[in-house]
């Protein structure tokens, strides 16, 4: 054994591009067979037809899944799923900013660790344990409801509520609700790429900023925010890819609305209609891929 691992060795001294190669291959390989593979299979998928009669899945080259996806009901699914997205990453963005601003220019040793472990901390925990606790929360008899009423706001609470679109019998069955929930889940992945872009702007640059007469509201414009752009769209891509392929909070929390992680679930599960859910399931990787490209040109895989 001995022996081979020499000849080995000595094969390899000096051809680090074979190295390389070997080093490579099985990675490689299990993406390019699993990951590929399952994508064409599903690609492939959604151009075959189901048999109404027999519900058999009939191989049969056919567009009818992608013009059932222009469908008002289907359309209505894959816009309020985008735009929940977009909501959650703008949420996820204005709330960790701040945090992710104060722990890269103000903490320093055990500070720093400690908003370190307070960040991360939700994610040792179950995903569902904390759907669920929020849903106890946002309950009628729920914590945020006292609160509300507590501080003798109720009226505000059932106002919000009262919006159309947004609203609901309370904050556990609305789309508000939902949206909340995705924001906490989600935070700690916008936090720390945002984070990672902030410690990276030169303090000699904010000092640059002040010296030429630039207030802090214009340091901040000119300077930090643009620097930091890259780790927003870094931490973007995880909460806006997230929401999009997401069906166990809406599921948990909200009305009756559908979203595209429900519908492919639906069709694949109950339904049986694989060949329609695989059609559906193209429509979140094509967004994706257009927001990949669009966050690559604007450097975002940088701050990854």
């Amino acid at each position: 054994m001995s022996a081979l691992a020499r000849s080995l060795s000595t094969t390899l001294y000096g051809r680090r591009g074979l190295a390389l190669a070997l080093l490579l291959a099985p990675p490689l390989l299990w993406l390019g067979i699993v990951y590929c593979g399952s994508l064409l299979a599903l690609l492939a998928n959604s151009f075959y037809g189901l048999d109404e009669f027999s519900g058999v899945i009939k191989r049969e080259f056919t567009l009818k899944n992608f013009v059932e996806l222009a469908a008002p009901a289907n359309r209505d699914v894959i816009a309020r799923t985008v735009g929940m997205a977009a909501a959650v990453t703008v949420g996820c963005a204005l709330v960790a900013f701040p945090i992710a601003y104060l722990m890269a220019r103000y903490t320093r040793g055990w500070v720093r660790a400690a908003l370190y472990l307070g960040v991360m901390l939700p994610l040792w925990s179950s995903y569902l344990v904390r759907v669920y606790a929020w849903k106890l929360l946002l309950a009628r008899e729920g914590v945020v409801n006292w609160m509300f009423a507590e501080a003798g706001l109720s009226w505000l609470l059932q106002g919000i509520l009262a919006v159309p679109g947004i609203g609901g019998p309370s904050l556990s069955i609305s789309s508000l609700g939902t949206f909340i929930v995705f924001v906490y889940i989600w935070l700690p992945f916008m936090i720390l790429p945002i984070q990672a872009a902030l410690e990276r702007v030169p303090q000699s640059l904010i000092e640059a900023s002040a010296d030429l007469g630039a207030h802090d509201a214009a340091t901040f414009r000119k300077v930090i925010l643009p620097l930091a752009l890259p780790g927003v769209i870094a931490g973007s891509i995880f909460t806006f890819s997230l929401t999009l392929g997401d069906y166990i909070i809406p599921g948990i929390i909200g009305d009756s609305s559908l979203y595209l992680g429900q519908v492919v679930y639906l069709q694949q599960g109950t339904a049986g209609n694989v060949p329609l859910a695989a059609a559906f399931t193209l429509v979140p990787i094509t967004v994706m891929a257009v927001y990949l490209a669009v966050a690559k040109r604007m450097g975002a895989f940088d701050a990854l």
